[in-house]
This record gives structure tokens, sequence and C-alpha cells, in this order.
């Protein structure tokens, strides 16, 4: 098989029966293709013998394909990684919704062949930059694909913060927290909360204020390049966090600062040739076909 891609990651679910069985699958038939094939190493010691176990940050610069096999949020601890590096990211669907997982796991064999064979679609996604400023200083800093959301810690109880854009005072807020959403996760937290979807070729932000202490505050869409900041009241209680896609958490105190951004980095998604949005949300959310 001639194609672009050469050297291929594999990246799953640990410890993960459904997931276990197409990475097998995965492994025996890229092998059998040709393709020298590294595996992360979290999973490959459950893929037995004749394995080549590498951790992410090998992948990203080794690989020129690298194919997450989960839900969503494998896919966006992968992603958050290899966004550095110009490594395509395709996802075989082991989780529930997966809107960022195209290939089906049973029968990935010909919609994946056609992509090695140059039949797919690329598609950038912006991540987010979030960085924790106390007393002037970075206390901590992380990327997100999905979204960034100040929030209580273990307890859900209301807090107080101000919300400035581009240094620009907009409003105060008595809330359970605020959530600022890329396009890419205005289908996953944000939508929970209320806000609208936005389609992944935006240049914007979504703003969605957790369950509000006001009747007049609704989400706001802002533009991809606008400076964020948070400001949280010195009253607040000590019990804060910022979450990165739910999966990093950095750890707030009362009137720290928090900066959001577009990020440099962005994360390259290979997507079969037939791939359409619009077909992802009619199926995922359950929205009507045409009627005629």
């Amino acid at each position: 098989m001639t194609s672009q891609f050469h050297t291929i990651g594999l990246i799953g679910k640990p410890h993960h029966k459904g997931t276990n069985l197409t990475l097998k699958r995965l492994h025996h038939w890229l092998g059998s293709q040709g393709f020298e094939v590294l595996v992360e190493e979290r999973v490959a010691v459950e893929l037995g013998a004749n394995v080549r176990a590498v951790d992410l940050l090998e992948i990203g610069n080794r690989c020129d394909l690298a194919i997450v096999v989960g839900g969503d949020g494998n896919m966006l601890g992968a992603a958050r990684v290899l966004a550095r590096f110009d490594v395509g990211v395709i996802g075989v669907n082991r989780g529930n919704l997966g809107f960022l997982t195209d290939l089906p796991p049973d029968d990935f064999e010909e919609m994946l062949a056609a992509v090695l064979d140059g039949e797919f679609i690329t598609e950038h996604r912006f991540l987010l930059e979030a960085e924790v400023h106390r007393h002037g200083a970075i206390k901590a800093s992380n990327t997100a694909v999905n979204e960034t959301v100040l929030h209580p810690g273990k307890i859900a109880h209301m807090i107080e913060y101000e919300v400035y854009i581009d240094n620009q005072f907009m409003y105060s807020q008595r809330a359970d927290g605020m959530i600022v959403s890329t396009p890419t996760g205005s289908t996953a937290y944000s939508l929970s909360a209320g806000g609208a979807i936005l389609t992944p070729n935006l240049q914007a932000l979504i703003l969605v204020p957790m369950f509000p202490h006001t009747l007049s505050c609704r989400p706001i869409v802002v533009d991809a390049n606008s400076t964020i900041k948070l400001v949280v009241s010195p009253e607040n209680g000590e019990n804060l966090e910022v979450s990165c896609d739910g999966h990093v958490t950095l750890a707030v105190l009362p009137g720290d600062e928090i900066i959001i951004r577009q990020s440099n980095e962005r994360l390259r998604l290979i997507h079969p040739k037939n791939y359409n949005y619009f077909h992802v949300l009619r199926n995922k959310l359950g929205w009507g076909s045409k009627l005629f």
C-alpha cells in the first residue's frame, strides 16, 4: 500500500476489554499492510509480545498518524499532548457519544484503508491555554481541547467572580462556575449547561455561566482571539479549581486571576472522506432526519 503515512501510533483506554480487542486487530492489520506500528506504553502491555511500546511524546515525535481507540475522553487526553506535534489523529469509537471518533470498532478496515490510501479530510481544531495567576505570577497552567471551567472543588456551591474580555469589564457573577469553551467543546459540557453549538470552523469562544444567580445572564460568544480573564472574589472559600477538559485540575485561591486564551497549538484531525459534521450531530444528538 502506497501511503503518506509510514509510522502509525496506537493509543487506547487501558484495561478496557473492547478497546483491547480493537487494538489487537489494528496492530495485526497495520503490520500486515507493512506499516511501522508503535503502541502507547499503557496499553502495550495488554497486547502481548512483539509490540513496540513507547510513551505518548515518542508517538508525537515519530509517527505520521496516531489512532486513538476509545471515547472522546481518550481522544482529548491524547490530543492535549499530540497537538504540539505535526501528527494527524483519527479515532476509533469505543466510548459513548464519540463526537471526535469517526471509525467503527468492529469493521474499521475498509474506512481506514481508504484513509491510509489518501482519501481523507484534514481539519484543524484550536486549543485553549489556561493560566492561574497569583500575586502577579503564574502558579499553574495547562491546555484544553474542549473547555476550561472555573468551579468549586468537591462540593457544589455558589462562587463570586468577575469576567473581563480583553481587559474590558463585562460583568460580575454569582454562579456555580463558568465554562469557557472552544467550538470543539460546544457539544460537551457547554451544551449541557445551555450553551449554543458552534461549528468547528468558527474562530470563536463561548462563555457559559453555570446556574447563575440571575435570570438575565445568558451564554455569550466572543472572538477566539479574545483574552478572557476571570477574577475570583477574595470573599470566596478556598476550595476552588480550574479544570481543563475535566481531566486536569489547577488549584485556585480567592483573589486569583484565571487567564484563558487561544493556544498556539492546533490539533490535526483526520476524517474519512465522507465525514459530515451535521450528520454527526444528527446521529449523536438524535436529531430528526429529512422529511421529504
